[in-house]
C-alpha cells in the first residue's frame, strides 16, 4: 500500500501516466496530476477522487513547475515521488532525399526541450521538496522516476531526435541518482517497449496488430498499468536506484 506517499505525475492526463496516477491512487496514495492546459488532465482528476488533484502545467516551464509543486505542499504537505511520464515524438529521417529536405532543427530541438529538459525541469526542482522530508529507517526520503524507451537502446529508422531524448534521460540517471543520493532521494528510469497507449492506438488495427507480433513474450502491446506496476515497485522497493529498466517483452527494435 501507498497510504503516505504523495506522488506528482506528469503527462497524467493520459497514457503510461494516466494509468499511473490511476494506480497509485488505487494503492492508497495521493497524486497531483500534471498535464497541459489542453488536456484532459482536470476530467481525469475528478474520476479520481478527492486523493488526486490537477494542476495544468508545461513541464518546460519553470514557474509552472515551481507552482504545481507548491500546489502539492499545500494540498499534501510534501512529496514523495516524482514520475516523469510527459513526453512527444516525431518520425523524420535525417534525410529525405525523395524531398531533398533534412530534418527540421527546430523539430529536433522541441522533442529534446520536452523529453530531456521538461524531465530534467521536474527532478531537479522536485527534488528540493523531496529532500525536506524527513528520512525514514533507511535514510531515505522520496524516488524520482523516469520515462525513456527501448528506442534509446535500439531507435528506428526516422527516430533520431526521440532516440537521442530517451538516450539523455537514460545517460542522466545514474550521475543524478548519485548528486541526490546523500539526502535520501533515489532516481531510476523505466524503458517501455510498445505499450498500448493513445498514440498506439490511433494506427490502423492491422499495424497494431502487426506491431503486437513482433513482440516475443507476452506476444502482445503493453497495457499501460504493466508500467504503472513497475512504477509501484519502484518506489516501494528500497534497493532500487541508478537503474534502467526495461520493460518490453524481449523486444529488440528492428530497423
Amino acid at each position: 500500500m501507498l497510504k503516505n506517499v504523495v506522488s506528482l505525475v506528469t503527462g497524467s492526463a493520459s497514457g503510461l501516466g494516466r494509468a499511473t496516477a490511476e494506480r497509485l491512487i488505487k494503492q492508497g496514495g495521493r497524486v497531483l496530476l500534471c498535464d497541459l492546459p489542453t488536456s484532459k488532465g482536470e476530467e481525469v482528476a475528478k474520476s479520481l477522487g478527492e486523493n488526486a488533484v490537477f494542476v495544468p502545467t508545461d513541464i518546460t516551464s519553470e514557474s509552472d513547475v515551481i507552482n504545481a509543486l507548491n500546489v502539492c505542499k499545500e494540498k499534501f504537505g510534501g512529496l514523495t515521488a516524482a514520475i516523469n511520464c510527459a513526453g512527444i515524438g516525431v518520425a523524420f529521417k535525417t534525410y529525405n532525399f525523395n524531398k531533398d529536405l533534412p530534418h527540421k532543427l527546430e523539430d529536433f530541438i522541441r522533442v529534446l526541450t520536452i523529453n530531456t529538459a521538461g524531465s530534467f525541469n521536474v527532478i531537479r526542482l522536485s527534488a528540493g521538496l523531496i529532500g525536506k522530508n524527513t528520512p525514514d529507517e533507511s535514510n531515505q526520503r522520496g524516488v524520482i522516476v523516469n520515462t525513456a524507451s527501448v528506442a534509446a537502446y535500439d531507435g528506428q529508422m526516422g527516430q533520431a531526435a526521440y532516440s537521442a531524448s530517451k538516450g539523455a534521460i537514460v545517460g542522466m540517471t545514474l550521475p543524478i541518482a548519485r548528486d541526490l543520493a546523500s539526502q535520501g532521494i533515489r532516481v531510476c528510469t523505466i524503458a517501455p517497449g510498445l505499450f498500448d497507449t493513445p498514440l498506439l492506438q490511433a494506427l490502423p488495427d492491422k499495424v497494431r496488430t502487426f506491431l503486437a507480433k513482433t513482440v516475443p513474450c507476452p506476444q502482445r502491446l503493453g497495457h499501460p498499468d504493466e508500467f504503472a506496476m513497475l512504477v509501484e515497485s519502484v518506489i516501494t522497493n528500497p534497493m532500487l536506484n541508478g537503474e534502467v529498466i526495461r520493460l518490453d517483452g524481449a523486444l529488440r527494435m528492428q530497423p
